[in-house]
């Protein structure tokens, strides 16, 4: 394979820095021989200052599989139904769904299912592949499932399930899937490059997600931090099926993309994700913000401090999405974002109004959500947003 990591694209005036930060990102990788092939897109006020792609087999239009950044675009959908009246965030679930109501989740809210308190994080036994594909038949096993722990008591990250969850909410409440909605209310009307169900037409522009290549060091010390299959990070991420889920094989599967699973099947790349943020906090292509201040005050706000049970990550979630002021200190209380397994990370940051995402093709070793790279990158974009 090549080590070609040369820099492509374009940046604005005054974002050079952050075209300097992502051509170094590339070089380190591939001089750890990990060849990431990765996408960077930025905007700010609505046009776009960075666009930018280097690495292994990615272009510009690369389409890449990037799992739980779906969940970003799926409560995108919610938030606008929230801001529509349609739902009512302080409502049961089971009043929508009433076969929800089993096993002592009669209780559990709207907010507590977009702040990962249900406990519903998976099922005894784990899922099937097919399961897993298909938000419907999620839903269908999550209704009658014990939750994990008491709902509402604590919070822990609903991996796999959270968008099958909210998503049976909406198809009760409207008659329409997050699927249909998210395309015919966003991606459609802003043309992105984000798919909740990847077309087969596009199929010849997706780029196969790769393995990570850690270290024999590295590669002892996952091993030896691996999740039991019984732990809730172990039911969470469905390891206590039989055969534990493969996420590389997961993402490359066509059933997977066809079908768009809102909680770890989406599609797209950079420049998709990106403008899907703009959108929400900015004027973009003269139409305006999707979402209202109010309403990104509510979905953007910590919901429950302290530990994610699932994660062990601090103050992780506000409503639907990742709060992303957490994970990134230099950006606003409000910023609000979700990243993707292989290692994306996008959000908007509607204080200083940049919309961000960054892509890769190859799993980023220690990446878990945002790899660590994000740090560095998202930090350039800031700065040049505060130097401009």
């Amino acid at each position: 394979m090549s080590n070609e990591t040369g820099v492509q694209g374009t940046v604005a005036a005054g974002f050079e820095g952050v075209r300097e930060e992502f051509a170094a990102v590339l070089a380190e990788e591939a001089a750890a021989g990990t060849e990431p092939g990765a996408q960077l897109a930025a905007y700010v006020n609505g046009r776009q200052v960075v666009d930018l792609w280097g690495g292994d087999g990615v272009s510009g239009d690369s389409l890449h599989g990037l799992y739980s950044s779906a969940k970003g675009a799926a409560h995108l959908v919610v938030a606008l139904l929230v801001q529509d009246g349609v739902l009512d965030l302080d409502r049961t679930v089971a009043a929508y769904w009433p076969e929800f109501a089993a096993e002592g989740k009669d209780e559990v809210t709207l907010r507590d299912l977009l702040a990962h308190r249900s406990g519903v994080i998976g099922v005894d036994g784990g899922f099937s592949a097919a399961e897993l594909a298909d938000d419907r038949l999620l839903a269908e096993r999550l209704a009658g499932q014990r939750p994990f722990w008491r709902p509402g008591t604590a919070y822990g990250y609903h991996a796999f399930v959270i968008g099958a969850l909210t998503g049976e909410v909406v198809r009760r409440a409207t008659g329409r899937s997050i699927q249909e909605l998210y395309e015919e209310r966003i991606r459609a009307p802003y043309g992105l490059d984000f798919h909740l169900g990847l077309p087969e037409a596009l199929e010849p522009r997706y780029v196969d997600v790769l393995p990570m290549r850690p270290t024999p060091e590295q590669q002892a010390g996952l091993a030896a931090s691996a999740p039991a299959p019984g732990s809730l990070t172990g039911i969470a991420f469905n390891l206590n099926a039989t055969p534990p889920t493969d996420l590389v094989e997961f993402a490359n599967t066509r059933a997977v993309r066809a079908l768009g699973p809102t909680s770890s099947g989406g599609v797209g790349n950079a420049r998709g994700l990106a403008a899907m943020y703009a959108a929400a906090i900015s004027e973009v292509g003269g139409r305006a913000p999707l979402l209202r201040p109010d309403t990104i005050a509510e979905f953007a706000k910590v919901q429950t401090p302290g530990t994610d049970l699932v994660t062990g990550e601090r103050d992780h979630f506000a409503l639907g999405f990742e709060a992303q002021g957490v994970r990134y200190p230099f950006l606003g209380a409000d910023a609000f974002g979700h990243s993707g397994a292989v290692g994306a990370q996008s959000f908007a940051d509607p204080g200083s109004g940049v919309a961000y995402s960054y892509t890769r093709r190859r799993f980023a070793v220690g990446g878990g959500g945002g790899a660590p790279e994000n740090h560095r990158l998202a930090a350039a974009v800031m700065e040049a947003v505060a130097l401009g």
